[in-house]
């Protein structure tokens, strides 16, 4: 494998988007209920009242089962909108109504919020490529996600979601690079 990480990265995530792609849809839905039963059980835990969570693309593992929990069960959930100046900014949402953001990615629509608003959430639940057993977070190469947790005066937890095989032993890191809390796969919660 080269040496830089950068490299590595772009390899590594190739690899993972491939894998992605080539998952059956009874393997999807196995890791939807998972998924969502696992953050169910996150929520129970950590006994949040609010939280940010993102709206999956279609090769993630599907948000949208949990998101609907939460707010049916009056959990206040944020929802990240992209900025060209590579901030987010959160929107509570309407429920129903989803567009592509800047980069392709769904987003809800809603009253924008600003950055800030992150800062009042119990829970923050992020995208991710793969997840190490240290913590690490490999995303997409945006980096959306870790300025915002970089820039944060008191973060809450911050939980990684995967599909089970992306939970590796390690993946390149970079000196901006953010760990998270936590993973959650369609199988296990995993706390560092």
């Amino acid at each position: 494998m080269p040496e830089d990480p950068d490299v590595q990265k772009r390899v590594l995530r190739a690899e993972l988007r491939e894998r992605r792609q080539n998952l059956s849809s009874l393997e999807r839905e196995r890791a939807t209920e998972g998924i969502t039963a696992r953050l169910q059980e996150l929520v129970g835990n950590t006994g949040a009242e609010t939280l940010s969570c993102y709206l999956s693309m279609p090769s993630e593992p599907n948000t949208r089962p949990f998101v609907n929990w939460a707010e049916a069960r009056g959990i206040r959930v944020l929802f990240p909108v992209t900025r060209e100046d590579g901030l987010l900014d959160w929107t509570v949402g309407d429920g129903d109504t989803e567009r592509l953001g800047l980069h392709g990615t769904p987003e809800a629509v809603g009253e924008l919020l600003g950055p800030m608003a992150i800062n009042d959430v119990d829970l923050i639940i992020v995208p991710a490529a793969a997840i190490d057993a240290s913590g690490m977070r490999l995303g997409w190469g945006r980096g959306y996600f870790d300025k915002t947790l970089g820039s944060m005066a008191k973060c809450p937890p911050v939980y990684a979601v995967v599909f089970d095989g992306e939970f590796l032993e390690r993946v390149p890191r970079e000196v901006h690079d953010q760990p998270v809390n936590g993973v959650v796969t369609p199988t296990r919660i995993v706390a560092f």
